[in-house]
C-alpha cells in the first residue's frame, strides 16, 4: 500500500528546515534563491545561492523571497521550494505529498493564501499551517498540553514572535517584525555612520554570531573586519570588539523586549504566575546571539533560557504535530 510522502517545513525569512517522516532532517538551508532575470530562472538555492549574496554579476541576482515572516517575491519562493522539495524527494512519486508549514501566528489570510499556493505549487498535495510560536514550544519540550503557562520567544530573522500558550493553544501573543536581520542592518548602519566603513550582508551576520553580544562583558573578543572605507572608495580592516557593537543592537532588541514586555501584560494571573517560576524559552536562530538570555532576564524579570538546537525547534515541534494531526487539528490556520 502506497502512503504519500509527509513533510514539516519550518519555512522561515532566513532558513528553511525540511523534515521527512521516516528519514528525519533532510534539508537545512538558508531560504535565499540566484536567479537570472534575463533568462527568467533561478540559477540555485539554498547555502549555494547565499554565498552569492553581494557577489554576484550584473546579470544575476540574489534575494530572500521571504520578509518578515511572510512570502514578499511568490515566483521565487515557489521556485526555491520546488528546488527543495525536489531535492528531499528524489526520484518518481506515486502520491503527492502532504506538509505541515510553520508560519507566523499573526499571518493574514492573504498571507496564508500565498503560502498554501506557493507549496501547492511546487508539488505539495494538502498543505497544513501551524502557528510558529506553537511549533517552537512543542520543539522545546514545554508541556503546552497542560493548563499551565508556558512562554516561548522565538528569534528569527525576519520576526520575533512572542506567545504564552496553554492547553495546545495561545492565550497571548505578539510578533516584533524585525530581528536577526534587523540586527544585521543596525551592524551595518552603525560601521557606515561611525567609521565610514560598508560591509556586506554576509560579513553583517558573521559579526553578529561571532562577536556581537546582547550586554557589555568584562573581557570583550576582537575581530578584524574586511569592507570598504567609504572616504577612499579601497579595501580596508578594521578591528572592533565586543562592546563596540553593544548599543548599535540594543535598539532592535529592546523593541523585541518591549513586546515581551506587552504580551506578559495581557497574560491572566495565574498563568503568568506559572510562567515566573517556570521561566522564558528563548528558540531560533537568532536566539545564538551571546548573552541575550541575560538580557531577556534584567529586563523582565524573569528567568530565560536558550534551548539546545535553537534552529530546529520548530520543525521537531511541527514533527509532533505531523505524527499527531487530530490532536492539533484546533490550532491549524487554515
Amino acid at each position: 500500500m502506497f502512503t504519500s510522502p509527509r513533510l514539516a517545513i519550518d519555512l522561515g525569512t532566513a532558513n528553511t528546515v525540511i523534515f521527512l517522516q521516516g528519514k528525519g532532517i533532510v534539508l537545512q538551508e538558508p531560504t535565499v534563491a540566484a536567479i537570472s532575470p534575463k533568462e527568467k530562472k533561478v540559477v540555485a538555492v539554498g547555502q549555494d545561492a547565499k554565498e552569492m549574496l553581494g557577489r554576484v554579476p550584473e546579470n544575476l541576482e540574489a534575494r530572500r523571497p521571504l520578509r518578515s515572516g511572510a512570502i514578499a517575491n511568490y515566483l521565487v519562493a515557489e521556485a526555491m521550494l520546488r528546488k527543495f522539495i525536489g531535492k528531499v524527494l528524489k526520484g518518481p512519486r506515486v502520491l503527492a505529498p502532504e506538509a505541515v508549514v510553520s508560519v507566523p501566528a499573526g499571518i493574514t489570510s492573504v498571507e496564508q493564501r500565498a503560502v498554501v499556493q506557493a507549496m501547492q505549487a511546487a508539488g505539495i498535495n494538502k498543505v497544513y499551517l501551524f502557528p510558529e510560536p506553537i511549533a517552537a514550544a512543542l520543539g522545546a519540550g514545554l508541556p503546552i498540553n497542560t493548563p499551565s503557562g508556558n512562554m516561548v520567544v522565538n528569534l528569527g530573522g525576519g520576526t520575533a514572535e512572542i506567545a504564552v500558550m496553554s492547553l495546545n493553544g495561545i492565550v497571548s501573543h505578539a510578533s516584533s517584525r524585525g530581528a536577526g536581520d534587523a540586527i544585521n542592518e543596525a551592524i551595518t548602519q552603525h560601521l557606515r555612520k561611525k567609521y565610514q566603513f560598508l560591509i556586506g550582508e554576509l560579513m553583517a551576520e558573521k559579526i553578529k554570531f561571532e562577536l556581537t553580544s546582547a550586554v557589555q562583558v568584562d573581557n570583550p573578543a576582537k575581530m578584524e573586519i574586511r569592507g570598504t572605507n567609504l572616504r577612499s572608495g579601497m579595501p580596508e580592516v578594521l578591528e572592533l570588539n565586543t562592546n563596540d557593537l553593544v548599543e548599535p543592537v540594543r535598539g532592535v532588541l529592546d523593541g523585541i523586549l518591549q513586546v515581551v514586555r506587552e504580551v506578559l501584560a495581557e497574560t491572566p494571573p495565574e498563568l503568568a504566575a506559572d510562567i515566573i517560576d517556570r521561566g522564558v524559552v528563548l528558540t531560533g536562530g537568532t536566539s545564538k546571539l551571546r548573552n541575550i538570555d541575560a538580557l531577556v532576564a534584567k529586563s523582565i524579570g524573569v528567568p530565560a533560557f536558550v534551548v539546545d538546537e535553537p534552529l530546529l525547534c520548530v520543525v521537531k515541534g511541527l514533527e509532533m504535530v505531523l505524527n499527531n494531526l487530530e490532536e492539533f487539528k484546533r490550532s491549524f490556520k487554515n
